[in-house]
């Protein structure tokens, strides 16, 4: 079979390393909040170019605190993407604001500008963009609306570590930038974790309270904050594979360069602008017969996923926003023709030309 990413293809070439460092974390007895996060935080921040980053438990976290931080809260409305994995939606929710959604790009599939400024009013408060699938969203148009209409910018980098537009990376462009390693990302740990990257120590400040109880100094806590912790252990794992990152997106960058060569231009193959770093978190071709080739691909034990097969706005949990089919005819069409296909670093040149034989000539 040929999965959708081989987690233990990678862990076998880096398992020394990781033994090593593990056996250093338990050694230590530290586990939580300690120096391989501290170590992590820092190279993830200088990797940015920004001048804090906060570890926290999840990617999910990591847009909720952000949004807290921000001052997001009930009354609100923040703008956002309908093509996107639940928890974008269900961050914002949790902070008492309102997602109001805007149509996506056909090309790039990620949030369109041009649908964003009627979008807005007195309640707006924030952008929250999607680089879905690693290619960044149009943050320069985005970041020109915000500061036309004094909103914040909260950054979804979940799918784009690395990415980046004019080798600016992707989560330093706004107010916070926000990371899962949600162990099949790009930059995966073995657990859940996730980080915050931000262009003010101010609310890098407000980040690190909330995390941990609304505390600053033991036991005394000055706001109700959550249990959102990055562990040592994932913090060890991560920066083992932190080293390699800029490596492992390269080599995703040459297996979508094979696809797009191999696949026939009969199916629309992801798009890659000029200027930008796309990091392919994932290879999303469409399709009009995209069920017909997925079957295909199963019965010959390759994996496949649709994501997204439901946008946000006509899930059944916020059916109470009002939403319904037609408001976003670009993401419902891609919902129907989406397919991702295998893509990792360690994919070989022979498994891609297996898949697309089968997409090709079926």
């Amino acid at each position: 079979m040929i999965p959708m990413i081989d987690i233990k293809k990678q862990f076998e070439e880096i398992k020394d390393e990781i033994f090593e460092m593990l056996s250093g974390i338990l050694d230590s007895s530290q586990y939580i909040l300690g120096p391989r996060v501290r170590e992590l935080e820092k190279n993830i921040a200088e990797y940015h170019g920004v001048p804090a980053a906060a570890g926290v438990a999840s990617g999910t976290d990591a847009l909720h605190l952000a949004l807290q931080a921000l001052g997001i809260g009930k009354g609100d409305e923040v703008i956002t993407t309908p093509f996107t994995f639940f928890a974008t939606a269900e961050a914002i929710l949790y902070t008492g604001a309102t997602p109001v959604f805007a149509d996506i790009e056909h090309d790039t599939m990620n949030i369109d500008p041009t649908k964003i400024e009627e979008k807005i009013t007195e309640k707006t408060r924030a952008i929250l963009p999607v680089h879905i699938f690693g290619h960044p969203a149009d943050m320069v148009k985005i970041a020109d609306i915000a500061q036309k209409y004094n909103l914040r910018i909260i950054e979804d980098c979940a799918q784009s570590f690395g990415a980046a537009i004019d080798e600016k990376k992707t989560g330093s462009f706004g107010d916070a930038g926000c990371y899962s390693f949600y162990p099949s990302k790009n930059l995966g740990a073995f657990g859940d974790g996730g980080m915050i990257i931000v262009n003010d120590p101010s609310v890098d400040d407000r980040i690190r309270s909330l995390r941990n109880h609304g505390s600053r100094q033991a036991y005394r806590h000055e706001s109700i904050g959550f249990n959102s912790r990055l562990d040592e252990i994932q913090a060890g794992m991560l920066l083992v594979k932190f080293k390699r990152i800029d490596t492992y997106n390269a080599k995703r960058r040459q297996k979508a360069a094979l696809y797009n060569e191999l696949i026939s231009d009969e199916i629309l193959k992801p798009a890659d602008r000029t200027g930008i770093t796309h990091v392919y978190h994932q290879y999303t071709i469409r399709s009009a017969k995209r069920d017909e080739i997925q079957k295909r691909l199963r019965d010959s034990s390759i994996s496949s996923v649709v994501y997204y097969p439901i946008p946000l706005h006509l899930q059944e949990a916020v059916g109470f926003l009002g939403y319904k089919k037609g408001d976003f005819p670009v993401a419902e069409e891609a919902a129907e023709k989406v397919l991702s296909l295998p893509i990792y670093p360690e994919l070989e040149e022979t498994s891609i030309k297996e898949i697309v034989d089968i997409i090709n000539n079926g």
